[in-house]
Order: C-alpha cells, then structure tokens, then sequence
C-alpha cells in the first residue's frame, strides 16, 4: 500500500510539471538543465515525462490501480493504524490521476517521443555541433593579439593606487589593448570579473563558513601565495577563484559598486561562489546556468538581491549582457556606481567618482 500511495504522488507530481509546463518551451528547456552541484542531470524533466508515457510503467500501474480495487476492503481496514492512515488518505484523493483513456494516452505517448526526436535533431545533435564549432573558435581567439608576445598590465602606481580605491563586491570592467576578441565583441569594454576581497575580508562579511564558501576556502587561500586579494573569474577555463593579477593584466579598468549593503554584497559573494568551478559558456547564452560567462559571474551574484535587476538583451539569439551594459547601468546609476577608471587611451590617470563617470561616458562615445 505504501509503494502504491508513493507511485501514485509520482504520477501526481509528472502530470502536475506536464499540465503547467509543457506548452511552454522556455520552462521546460530550465527543467532539463543540469545542476551538478545538486546533483541534478541534464534532461530529467524529459526524463520524467518519459518514464510517465512508458508503456511498462502504465501496465505495472494498472495492474496495481486493479489490485488495489479487487482488495479495497481489506486495505480499508488498514487505515484504521495511525501510521497507515494518511497514505490511505493519498490514495483515495489522487487515485484518479492514475485513470487516463487509451487514446489519450496513446496521444501523451506519440507527443512524448516526437519531442524526444525534436529534441535530438534541433537541438541536441545541431547544438552540440555548433557549439562545439563556436568552442573551437573562442578557444583560438582567446589569448590571441595582434602584437605578437604583447602582455598587458596596469602600471604599478595605478594598480597600487586602484588597491586602495576597491571594496568586496565590486565589478571590475577590463580591456585589454590589441586582443583579437576586442573585434567581435560590443563595445570598448569587454570583460568582467568580481572582487572578492581576501580572507579577512571574508571572514568580516560573515561569510567564510556559508555553504558556499567554506568548500572553496583553500582555492582561496592557495590562488597565488604572493597575492592575497582575489577574484571570482569567468575565463576559458572556466569560472574561478583567481588572484588579483588575473584582471589587473590589462590596460584599462573601471571599478563599479553595487548601491546596495554590505549584508547584501555579502549574500551576492556567497551566492556567486556558488559557480564557482563551473565551466567557461562559449554560447553566451544567459538562459543557462551550468555555464557562466565573465559578465554572467556578476549576473547570478546581484540579479535579484535588494531589488538590484540587470536587463537582458538579445544578442546573435540569446540573452545575454555585455559589459558595455554593466558600464551603462552604473553611468545611469542604475543599481551600480562608478567608483574609478583608467583608460590610458582617454586620460592619462585614474579617474574617480564622478569623473570616472565622465571617462566612462567618454570610451562609450568613442565606439
């Protein structure tokens, strides 16, 4: 009686997710992602359906829905112990969901596997092509410049004087001159990374020992021995736990800072720390979330918190945004402030406050 009650609240909970959400395409595409740090595989709501339309799980049902009838006297006098009568309540109130015409189900059946060989040939089989394609060529591209063994980096008094401009929390916004990807992206800035601030910054938010950050404690602490202020990165190889150095080899930079708490900007930290490890998305694609892109690390650490909102665009298809966007909202003080910029191909030194606004405003006129 148990097994029976527990099938038929999966049955229940199937038919609820296919009844609410399978008309529409952008739910279900969320329901099939993976989550590996829940342990969640990719395509379970597909999954799911599936095992619901299977004809040897609608026979096994059956004949179960058929014992249970032929025997529903003997069953009713279970329910008499405590223990077993809220699992005979299960059963008479959603027994019904077990009943389904032939043809009705023959037509979930039919519609359940046209979906699968949709699935497959448009977006498994051509998105996994292209987007292996669209791998192979960022990979190239990135770490390419038109100046052959060219390294970019602040110089020093910049990089010492921007140390004691930059809190946890902030948004750093980098360029890197005669990068090949500075072509095929949007505007006169780039990328994105977020400042985590050290350990004992760490420890002062409160957030050292949160569930998303005590697991990564040692990535760290070990980032780099010689650098104690760290990043969370969105690169090629993923999204990480870098040093200092990683966004400050560049040649321009703007700080923006959310208008938001310090309890807040502790809440994004360990929400972003959260992606922490997941890999690069070389599909720029914001609708998922088991891959970042470098402005999507800012994006899954703020969208939401104390009403701080970022507004997507579509781009080549997909949602997405762009540092440009980041740089508009704080210009806009939309959520964000600028705190500082250098951009040597502007202004000769770090501009702060309002006139790290107005160089900002400057680059954006400039592309």
């Amino acid at each position: 009686m148990v097994a029976y009650a527990g099938a038929i609240l999966l049955v229940d909970a199937a038919r609820f997710l296919h009844d609410t959400f399978n008309d529409n395409p952008i739910v279900t595409d969320k329901l099939n992602e993976p989550e590996p740090p829940f342990g969640i595989p990719n395509g379970v709501y597909a999954t799911v359906q599936k095992s619901l339309a299977s004809p040897i799980h609608v026979w096994h049902l059956s004949h179960a829905m058929k014992y249970f009838k032929a025997h529903r006297a003997d069953f009713q006098q279970l329910g008499h112990d405590e223990f077993l009568r809220p699992v005979l309540d299960v059963i008479h109130r959603l027994e019904h969901r077990l009943e389904i015409s032939t043809r009705r189900y023959a037509h979930a059946r039919l519609r359940v596997r046209l979906t699968q060989l949709a699935h497959f040939f448009q977006r498994d089989m051509k998105g996994r092509m292209l987007f292996a394609i669209q791998e192979s060529v960022s990979r190239m591209m990135t770490g390419i410049s038109l100046r052959p063994g060219y390294r970019p980096a602040l110089p020093g008094d910049i990089a010492t004087e921007l140390r004691t401009l930059i809190k946890p929390g902030d948004i750093f916004i980098t360029r890197k001159e005669h990068a090949l990807t500075n072509y095929f992206l949007p505007g006169y800035w780039p990328h994105a990374a977020l400042f985590l601030g050290n350990s004992e910054s760490l420890k002062t938010l409160g957030i050292d020992n949160h569930k998303n950050v005590k697991p990564r404690w040692k990535r760290l602490l070990d980032a780099d021995p010689n650098e104690p202020l760290r990043v969370l990165e969105a690169m090629k190889d993923g999204d990480w736990i870098r040093a200092l150095i990683s966004p400050f080899s560049c040649n321009s930079i703007a700080v923006l800072r959310p208008r938001i708490s310090t309890t807040h900007v502790a809440e994004a930290l360990a929400r972003g720390l959260f992606h922490e490890g997941k890999p690069y998305d070389f599909n720029f694609d914001f609708t998922h979330s088991e891959r970042l892109v470098c402005t999507e690390v800012a994006y899954r650490a703020y969208e939401g918190i104390d009403n701080l909102s970022f507004k997507l665009a579509k781009q080549a298809g997909r949602m997405t945004l762009a540092a440009e966007d980041l740089v508009q909202m704080a210009l806009d003080r939309d959520g964000l402030e600028p705190v500082a910029a250098f951009a040597p191909t502007h202004h000769s030194g770090i501009a702060v406050g309002c006139n790290a606004g107005e160089l900002l405003a400057q680059t954006r006129n400039a592309t």
